[in-house]
């Protein structure tokens, strides 16, 4: 088997290799190329190099090629020809914000069953998502109100704020179903430890609590030990 030769490196190029190497923002392929460098101007073999990188002989031998031919300059990607692919964004965007066919059944478009379903990659569908700031899987809805007398309800309110009455104090009431109770039904056992809200269950504490000597379901906090016979 022939072995390839040692490939020299240009003065500087070394350093900037390796920092390329250990770099976490510089693109995968040119880290890859990099390496693959490397270790041929340690005098690996291209065949060994393959195995030691992930890559195949062929693309072995075209880094070294391009490196010999331009430097560390030649490891970019080449331009390619042709005219870049050119997507109207708004028909994607018009395409997203309606709902999927039913034969699909999901509820929502995914960049990928989107790209898919037009035909284009799914990398493009997410760009432009991103772009426009699109989360599909984020669908704001609301609910119309059924009270046959929401009208005359809102034109009241509305009133208060456009033409307040003299003297008018305005109280605004919210039902909050996540808020905490603050009065207790079990007010005696400590605050760091779990306790019953319930309005209707007997006060419950948290078992750590309940498991402690002196504690009566008839009181909430711990009854004084009597304390035993002193020894003689």
């Amino acid at each position: 088997m022939s072995r390839a030769e040692l490939l020299v490196l240009r003065a500087g190029d070394a350093l900037v290799l390796g920092e390329w190497t250990r770099a976490s923002s510089i693109p995968a392929g040119l880290a890859q190329r990099a390496r693959i460098l490397l270790l041929a101007a340690e005098g690996q073999s291209n065949t060994e190099i393959g195995r030691l990188v992930g890559v195949s002989l062929p693309t072995v031998r075209l880094w070294r090629g391009r490196y010999g031919a331009g430097g560390v300059e030649g490891l970019g990607d080449l331009h390619r020809s042709g005219r870049p692919a050119i997507h109207d964004e708004t028909s994607i965007i018009a395409v997203t914000l309606e709902p999927p066919p039913e034969k699909l059944g999901v509820t929502h478009w995914s960049a990928r069953l989107l790209g898919d379903h037009l035909g284009i990659s799914f990398a493009t569908v997410a760009r432009i998502w991103r772009r426009w700031g699109l989360q599909p899987w984020k669908a704001e809805t609301f609910k119309f109100s059924t009270d046959p007398e929401l009208e005359a309800k809102i034109r009241d309110v509305v009133g208060l704020y456009l033409d307040p009455p003299t003297k008018a104090v305005v109280v605004c009431i919210d039902e909050k179903t996540q808020i905490q109770a603050l009065d207790r039904t079990a007010p005696g056992c400590p605050r760091s430890r779990r306790a019953t809200t319930s309005a209707t269950g007997p006060p419950r504490c948290s078992r750590g609590w309940r498991s402690r000597p002196g504690w009566s379901p008839t009181a909430a906090t711990p009854s004084t030990r009597t304390p035993s016979s002193s020894r003689s």
